[in-house]
């Protein structure tokens, strides 16, 4: 049996390999999607004073502190069964949709954009943010760089820190802002919408007017039909921070809408031994194992699952992009229908770029954000609780459970890209099953099109491993300068 290794994988956070192991016809037999790290944060926190764990846990991944920060606040909040004041909240919302745009604009000119935008089969040395920036223009890259620098310096106010934030505490946050900043961020967030309408032009222009990109989209290699999840308001519009979490059926019916508090009547893991992440699954369908349909209990948490679990977005650009997103899949404006084509993902990606930008500048003109009332102060025994947003990267959820003195006896983690890891590697191994067949030539760029399954659910490996299945292996490897294996130790 032939065995291709992808090792390691490229354009994600976190670390992982591809195993692909072809039979003596030449076809794909198996694929295996392998994360070797461990982080562990759940053991981590046990004995810590909760309303520690908003700074904790921000690092537990550089990518998306900001995600962390806001689960861990607001399951601080539940601990403490205090409700925070209305000027809070916005001010937590504030922080995290000027993350969410400058997040979703890494992923999409750095990560998963040069796929499309340089071209699939390009040479790997141009498949980066350099030959994009090549492809697009000097000027797109100066646009990148402006609204991440922009996004990082409100951030830096609203959190305490460019990354790793330190304001929101249990009743609230720490710090407001003066009208002098609000002024001088309002000017900054109308350039994120601009930043927005540009890259739905990029998109337009060079994705969905390219037939080929489109044929790849729509193919079968990079479709999955499975359960999609997302957090909405009281409408079933996508919000990022606050509501609550709708799951939708592969044919667009509501199969259950949860508050944050409830997650374990619907939500169970599952584990595998060859890796440290695990695979969570719908519990009352249950683990079907690999497969997707509406029998299989896999579901999906990605923006592309945000909008499929959605009805609409709350934000007229961002609404008015969602229904050209669905005529274009499905003939339907109205989104019943969900999209089941991986590639899409970008798409939608963009879409909640638009939103988070739209939403930021509501939030900005809101008379109440520079309110003084930013903090209740707890008085209540801390007990449990449960905070839940929508990651960039899929659904977080954080459950800690305290003693009467608020010290950590148990947490759970289930991390945005966790949830993605079934419906990962079922895309992986179609990917590799469409692409690789008997006489086939496996190209670099072959190779390239089966992580592209991956990247589109723009994966953080760092932040998603709990498990631990027994010891923990280490592999060494030891060359000399001139690339020669000189010894192997491995503990397995």
């Amino acid at each position: 049996m032939k065995h291709i290794k992808i090792d390691p994988i490229t354009r994600l956070e976190g670390h992982g390999k591809i195993d692909i192991f072809l039979n003596d016809e030449g076809d794909v037999e198996n694929c295996y999607f392998v994360i070797p790290e461990l982080r562990g944060f759940e053991k981590f926190a046990q004995g810590r004073p909760v309303e520690e764990m908003p700074r904790i846990t921000t690092r537990i991944c550089g990518v998306c502190p900001e995600a962390h920060h806001m689960a861990s606040a607001k399951a601080c909040d539940a601990v403490y069964h205090v409700n925070i004041p209305s000027a809070a909240k916005k001010l937590r919302e504030l922080l995290y949709t000027i993350f969410y745009t400058a997040d979703h604009t890494v992923h999409f000119y750095a990560l998963g954009g040069p796929d499309f935008v340089v071209g699939p089969d390009a040479p790997k040395a141009e498949r980066n943010i350099l030959g994009l920036i090549n492809k697009v223009g000097l000027e797109a890259g100066k646009k990148v760089i402006k609204l991440r620098s922009l996004a990082q310096n409100m951030i830096q106010t609203l959190g305490g820190k460019k990354i790793h934030q330190v304001t929101s505490l249990p009743g609230g946050v720490s710090r407001g802002i003066s009208e002098e900043e609000r002024v001088a961020f309002a000017k900054d967030l109308e350039y994120f919408v601009e930043f927005g309408k540009f890259t739905f032009q990029v998109f337009n222009d060079i994705v969905l007017k390219n037939s080929g990109y489109v044929d790849l989209i729509l193919s079968d290699t990079f479709t999955q039909k499975t359960y999609y999840m997302g957090t909405v308001d009281e409408n079933n519009k996508t919000n990022f921070y606050d509501g609550k979490v709708r799951v939708v059926d592969p044919e667009g019916n509501e199969h259950c809408k949860y508050e944050p508090k409830d997650y374990l009547n619907f939500i169970s893991e599952h584990t595998e031994k060859w890796n440290y992440l695990k695979y969570p699954y719908l519990k009352k369908i249950g683990w079907k194992g690999f497969v997707d349909g509406i029998e299989s209990g896999v579901y999906q948490a990605t923006p592309l699952s945000r909008v499929n679990a959605s009805d609409g977005m709350a934000t007229p650009l961002a609404q008015e992009e969602y229904e050209k997103f669905y005529e274009t899949f499905t003939g339907d404006r109205s989104g019943k229908k969900p999209v089941h084509h991986t590639l899409a993902t970008h798409w939608a990606r963009v879409i909640e770029l638009m939103y988070a930008a739209e939403r930021a500048n509501e939030l900005i003109n809101d008379p109440e954000i520079t309110s003084k009332d930013i903090r209740t102060i707890p008085t209540e025994i801390p007990t449990e609780g449960v905070g839940i947003v929508e990651a960039p990267r899929g659904t977080l959820t954080h459950h800690y459970i305290t003693d009467e003195k608020g010290i950590v006896k148990k947490a759970n983690l289930i991390v945005g890209t966790t949830n993605n890891h079934a419906p990962i590697s079922m895309s992986i191994k179609k990917a590799a099953q469409g692409l690789i067949k008997r006489g086939t030539e496996v190209t670099d760029a072959t190779l390239n099109m089966i992580e592209m399954a991956f990247r589109a659910y723009d994966p953080c490996f760092g932040c998603a491993t709990h498990t631990l299945p027994g010891q923990m292996p280490l592999q060494i490897k030891i060359y000399n300068k001139e690339g020669l294996l000189l010894s192997e130790n491995s503990r397995f």
